[in-house]
């Protein structure tokens, strides 16, 4: 773990909160680890497991180069955990990103691939990118809300990738079925957005935080990723307003020029956002508290 404890994914166990992230033990590296936090005070750590809970894919796969987690949900005696898988291209375009899913059977500790190839991948209408899901089940259904790869635009002497997020839905939160529903939108054709989260607040209103950024100057200037929301009766039409997002950069210190990748999740004493600050994770990820 040499940088960063990127894309924070939490799970609410019985008796602590597992939060997965990826660190990056070399430059174009990324495996995901997991520390667990105290219930009741998220800033005691009781244990950080130093090994990956997953190996890299195989020469030619989807993520032979990279693996970040996106979504950990308890299905019964299992722990699912959809991830992003990174694969390298010697191309114009420097990556190529789809969705994975592994299995955990003792808890989330360790996990197993259900399948070596993706679950969300490139499709003819969507020929770019599928990645970075927040996954639901509600009644019979499960829902998957994924950046949805629209294209690459030059910046200066590289290019960069823009996104937004759509809707699928699936009956085992396997095999999706995928028809170009948009969830939310680009609010202008440079805007990338990532990495929702999702929480239901009763039977007809569900709440979605995600981030979004301009393709200019974001890695550190003015473009550089921020809090989104939209709310929804439905789960299949979104109403966005970032302005209700409830959370703002900080006036310095680790996430003053960036906030990204947000997950929120309820605990027996509070609701919490973690997300990462400045650098897409560089200097760790941290939380807020709801106040609502």
């Amino acid at each position: 773990m040499n940088s960063h404890a990127q894309v924070p994914t939490a799970i609410v166990l019985s008796d602590r909160i597992r939060v997965y992230f990826a660190s990056r033990p070399r430059q174009n590296l990324s495996l995901t680890t997991y520390v667990d936090l105290d219930l009741e005070q998220p800033q005691r750590v009781l244990e950080l497991c130093e090994q990956p809970i997953l190996d890299l894919g195989g020469p030619g796969t989807f993520d032979e180069h990279g693996i970040m987690p996106s979504a950990a949900i308890a299905d019964g005696a299992l722990v699912r955990l959809y991830y992003s898988g990174w694969c390298r291209l010697n191309g114009l375009a420097p990556y190529h990103n789809s969705t994975g899913l592994a299995l955990s059977e003792d808890g989330g500790r360790t996990f197993r691939r259900l399948t070596k190839g993706p679950v969300l991948d490139r499709t003819p209408e969507e020929p770019f990118s599928a990645t970075s899901p927040a996954v639901v089940r509600a009644g019979r259904l499960w829902h998957a809300y994924y950046s949805c790869g629209l294209g690459w635009i030059r910046q200066g002497d590289q290019l960069e990738h823009i996104y937004q997020l759509h809707h699928a839905t699936s009956i085992d939160g396997i095999h999706w079925e995928r028809g170009g529903e948009v969830a939310v939108a680009q609010a202008h054709p440079e805007e990338a957005i990532t990495r929702p989260t999702l929480l239901r607040l009763h039977e007809a209103e569900w709440r979605m935080w995600f981030c979004y950024r301009g393709s200019h100057t974001f890695r550190n200037g003015k473009d550089s990723y921020r809090i989104g929301f939209a709310r929804s009766s439905d789960l299949s039409h979104w109403q966005r307003d970032d302005s209700e997002a409830g959370i703002e950069l900080s006036p310095d210190g680790w996430d003053c020029g960036m906030m990204a990748y947000p997950c929120v999740v309820d605990t027996p004493r509070s609701r919490l956002m973690f997300y990462n600050g400045n650098d897409f994770g560089g200097g760790g990820f941290g939380w807020a508290v709801w106040e609502g």
